[in-house]
């Protein structure tokens, strides 16, 4: 009886004791990432939120690094099975997609009571809100300078970088017949064709979708003769490139990866890219030390593209807590340790080689419409490939964007109908 008695009181003992640890379980979030484990970011990354857990002994944080080419489609299953992380990396371009799937919390009463918010670019936060609702974070910046081989531009007697098509294409030509290497290069196919066809647009005053007064998108290039003209102009300006030798023969069949290491190998002597470039300094430091940066050539006005790489947050069983360590991310002590060069905060500057030249760049940067963009990126990269690879009309290849650009908007509920 007494041991029974014992015991009792024991277990009345411990009770609070138990349910206190389990009260004090800490919350696991998880964290879907697509850096390089062996780059400098991703280990400063890693460092960084090590000690966010330190100081966060409730919160713990749990990385699955997943290929960028892999984790749109992984991110889609997850969200149409319930079971999405909390946060995640991404690509701007899927911002209309997953608000459109009703998977991304709404921050903004968290980002109304932000310290920091202030210290974001204005239009980083801007780009990432739909009707009025924050829909994501701003990660990293991917503005693109034109990256030039000084050496190269000397000796084809060039004193000054391009600063407009026209003198990107004569420079181009001068630079061919000085050093038997092509001036300039472009990706023909992948996910970065469709982010320098935007930009050249946008350089020359026209839009993919413009947003109507119904709230949805619309393609007017084929209602507006000078937004088609616009567009055709820059498809001519593809096939000027490849016809004048501006660009190497093989360069209609590249991606990112060709464009960036053949740059970096000194192979062509001009690039619209960015400030992740630098890495490959330490790859190849002989042939980049003579890299300089500088606005990209315009057309009718100055403009390039806006890579806002968010951190997409999802409608967490956890919303306080994934907001604290999202925030985190965006403070300048991480930002100044993980992404010195290309940070959202306007107090994170970076050097003047491969951080101000870029951040420089924020006014004039565009990005794509808030839409699922879906089959209009991949049109995007089609309409290069019939100018290029096909060798069709500039204006046909214009026109049947502008129709395929509308045809994906009504398929997926954003073409407006108004007249």
């Amino acid at each position: 009886m007494k041991l029974l008695k014992i015991g009792l009181l024991l277990g009345s003992l411990l009770a609070p004791l138990a349910a206190n640890a389990a009260w004090a379980e800490p919350v696991t979030l998880d964290f879907w990432v697509a850096w390089d484990p062996t780059q400098a970011d991703a280990k400063a990354a890693m460092t960084k939120i090590a000690e966010f857990e330190q100081a966060h002994p409730d919160i713990k944080i749990k990385t699955q690094t997943i290929a960028f080419e892999a984790l749109h489609d992984k991110l889609v299953t997850s969200i149409a099975g319930g079971d999405a992380p909390d946060l995640s990396w991404g690509l701007i371009e899927w911002l209309g997609e997953f608000n459109r799937m009703n998977a991304l919390a709404d921050l903004t009463p968290y980002a109304a009571k932000w310290g920091d918010r202030d210290s974001i670019y204005p239009n980083a936060l801007s780009e990432l809100t739909v009707d009025g609702k924050l829909l994501a974070l701003p990660n990293y910046l991917g503005l693109r300078g034109l990256l030039y081989h000084a050496d190269m531009l000397k000796q084809a007697g060039i004193d000054t970088p391009p600063k407009t098509w026209g003198e990107l294409v004569n420079a181009s030509l001068k630079i061919r017949q000085a050093t038997g290497k092509p001036g300039f290069g472009i990706a023909g196919r992948g996910v970065r064709s469709p982010q320098e066809l935007i930009m050249y647009l946008a350089q020359n005053d026209v839009q993919i979708a413009k947003r109507q007064s119904d709230g949805k998108y619309k393609n007017d290039w084929a209602d507006n003769p000078d937004e088609m003209k616009a567009a055709t102009e820059v498809f001519a300006l593809y096939r000027q490139f490849l016809d004048q030798g501006a660009i190497a023969p093989q360069a209609p069949g590249w991606g990112w990866e060709e464009e960036d290491t053949n740059f970096s190998l000194g192979q062509y002597a001009m690039v619209v890219d960015g400030s992740w470039m630098r890495s490959r300094t330490d790859q190849n430091p002989e042939q980049m030390k003579d890299v300089r940066v500088t606005p990209p050539p315009a057309g009718l006005k100055a403009a390039t593209f806006f890579e806002i790489a968010p951190f997409y947050i999802y409608k967490s069983k956890h919303p306080q807590e994934t907001w604290e360590f999202a925030s985190f991310m965006l403070s300048k002590s991480y930002q100044s340790a993980v992404f010195p060069d290309r940070s959202p905060r306007m107090d994170v500057q970076g050097d003047a080689i491969w951080g101000t030249p870029f951040t420089s760049l924020t006014p004039i940067g565009v990005s794509f419409p808030p839409v699922a963009l879906g089959s209009i990126t991949r049109d995007m990269e089609e309409s290069i490939g019939r100018v290029l690879l096909k060798n069709e009309d500039p204006a046909t290849v214009a026109t049947w964007l502008g129709k395929s650009i509308n045809k994906s908007l009504r398929q997926s509920g954003q073409m407006s109908v108004q007249d």
